[in-house]
């Protein structure tokens, strides 16, 4: 007789249903252990943004050694130590670390206190746990320089004047000047660049000009142009030996130029930002100049005075000189 039907083109699946072969259930697949994950669970005094920030730093340990990614796997026998410098443990030891390298003062009285911020020196801290000094180690902050931006800078030594101050600067009734050494020359010898700023989506820690991007002003004017021989370039190098920076981002045979900058809006990264859009950036930007990450040089950006009224209605400009390293032109 003459059967049909429909064949198995799975001859091991014939096998399971004719009850040659016996599936058996895979055990459930272990969790794995992270090392960011446990640690939140021993240490709940601090965050998981700040206990991944320890660990990128070097300060755990797992099984005795030195662990420096967040994810590193573990086991349930893995021993984990947190092992912290004293000057996050000890507030008195930061302290005595930020009184080494207090800013010059420029002013002080009950209310306020005016600094002349080296560049380096960071206006707050990053996360909760910082090592190094800040200007909130000095005071209650009211505005903020970017780290490697020098010059002018003002805190509060109160709440109720940290509060004035900052709604001066929310109000835009202050009046800041700056002076930049950039590549090149502006076309123009002056101008107001009104271009909007909004953050760069590719690259979120950035800001670029675009359309629909918060309105940004700023008046500049060129103060000093000149191009470098050989001779300028050593001269230059040797005269900043004695700051601390190299001065190697100035170029043979290229033209640079001082200019005086006075924002009347206050972006993020604004003055470095129009300053890239007009094709001339600031010398020492490893964000939007040509310096690279690695350079030894500063950012040539300095903040020269700043007008604003201080408690009991006393309207004030205050001024940092130059430092010596924007000293470099020919008269």
């Amino acid at each position: 007789m003459l059967r049909t039907g429909k064949k198995f083109s799975k001859p091991s699946l014939s096998r399971v249903i004719n009850g040659d072969v016996v599936l058996s259930e895979k055990s459930e697949k272990q969790p794995r252990i992270r090392l960011d994950h446990t640690l939140v669970k021993l240490h709940p005094e601090y965050n998981r943004n700040t206990l991944q920030n320890f660990i990128k730093l070097g300060y755990v340990f797992v099984d005795g050694q030195v662990a420096t990614k967040p994810n590193t796997p573990l086991s349930e026998e893995s021993k984990i130590e947190l092992k912290l410098p004293e000057a996050l443990t000890n507030p008195e030891t930061k302290m005595e670390e930020a009184k080494k390298v207090k800013p010059d003062t420029i002013y002080e009285d009950e209310n306020v206190v005016v600094f002349n911020k080296p560049a380096g020196l960071l206006s707050m801290a990053k996360g909760d746990y910082c090592l190094e000094p800040t200007l909130e180690d000095y005071g209650l902050l009211v505005h903020r320089l970017d780290r490697d931006t020098s010059g002018i800078v003002i805190l509060a030594k109160n709440p109720e004047t940290q509060t004035l101050l900052r709604k001066q600067f929310q109000d835009r009734k202050t009046h800041k000047t700056y002076y930049a050494i950039v590549e090149g020359r502006p076309k123009l010898a002056s101008a107001v660049i009104n271009l909007p700023i909004a953050r760069n989506l590719k690259h979120p820690t950035t800001f670029i000009v675009e359309a629909g991007g918060k309105e940004s002003e700023t008046y500049y004017q060129v103060l000093k142009t000149q191009k470098f021989t050989h001779q300028d370039v050593q001269r230059i190098r040797k005269a900043l030996e004695k700051t601390g920076f190299t001065g190697t981002e100035f170029k043979e045979g290229k033209t640079y130029s001082l200019i005086e900058l006075k924002p009347t809006t206050g972006r993020t990264h604004q003055l470095r930002v129009h300053l890239k859009y007009l094709g001339t950036p600031i010398v020492g930007d490893r964000v939007y100049g040509s310096a690279k990450p690695d350079s030894t040089d500063r950012l040539y950006l300095h903040a020269k005075a700043l007008e604003i009224t201080i408690p009991k209605s006393n309207r004030r400009t205050f001024e940092a000189p130059l430092p010596p390293e924007f000293n470099i032109f020919e008269d």
